[in-house]
């Protein structure tokens, strides 16, 4: 019984899809403190996968898009995302140049970098110019950033904010670019929009 009813839980709990950072990805490296603050907040009634992406100190778009490919493939229809710098901005022309035929919840961006921005003019991970057209789909977007970021200068944050005008933005002073401390306010929009969906779910279903 025990087992039955631990597993009718976790089948009903929304998933959400965590791409990590670019760099070293060990015990408090990286994205791993934000990844666990994430999971302890959001507990039962949703599973965050946080898959390894390839070689992330040496990252190359084309392998992340693979990988990030494959595992939206493996999900359910709805399914939330999460990007925490290079992965968020992964996330972002993944999302602006191919066919992706999920339901996308929401979309969080933590510390995304503008590639475009002066200095940060990667071929590789350059956005189209009208990549924010392909993300109107997704009904709530929402960008986080820090005044004290010293990775990804807080200035991308109004880049993003000018092409996607219906993003919500979430400013900080001083939590840093790593956020190891916890985001407490992702976990609260996370949440906050679960349960709308779930509502309306279930006045769908009435009807």
């Amino acid at each position: 019984m025990c087992r039955e009813v631990v597993y009718e839980i976790r089948a009903m709990a929304i998933p959400v899809l965590f791409i990590h950072s670019g760099g070293p990805q060990g015990p408090h490296e990286g994205s791993d403190d934000l990844v666990k603050y994430l999971r302890r907040g959001l507990r039962e009634d949703h599973v965050v996968l946080y898959p390894r992406m390839p070689e992330p100190e040496n990252p190359e778009y084309e392998l992340w898009k693979l990988t990030l490919d494959r595992e939206l493939s493996a999900l359910d229809d709805e399914v939330i995302l999460i990007g925490h710098s290079l992965g968020a901005s992964v996330l972002i022309k993944f999302l602006s140049e191919e066919l992706c035929e999920k339901n996308i919840i929401g979309l969080f961006l933590v510390a995304p970098p503008f590639f475009g921005a002066s200095g940060w003019e990667v071929d590789e991970y350059l956005l189209r110019p009208d990549f924010e057209t392909k993300l109107r789909q997704i009904p709530n977007i929402y960008l986080y950033h820090s005044r004290n970021d010293n990775v990804v200068p807080f200035n991308h944050l109004a880049e993003f904010a000018d092409k996607i005008p219906n993003a919500v933005g979430r400013v900080f002073e001083n939590r840093g670019h790593l956020f190891t401390a916890g985001l407490p306010e992702l976990v609260d929009d996370i949440r906050n929009l679960s349960s709308h969906n779930i509502r309306n779910n279930k006045l769908g279903a009435a009807n």
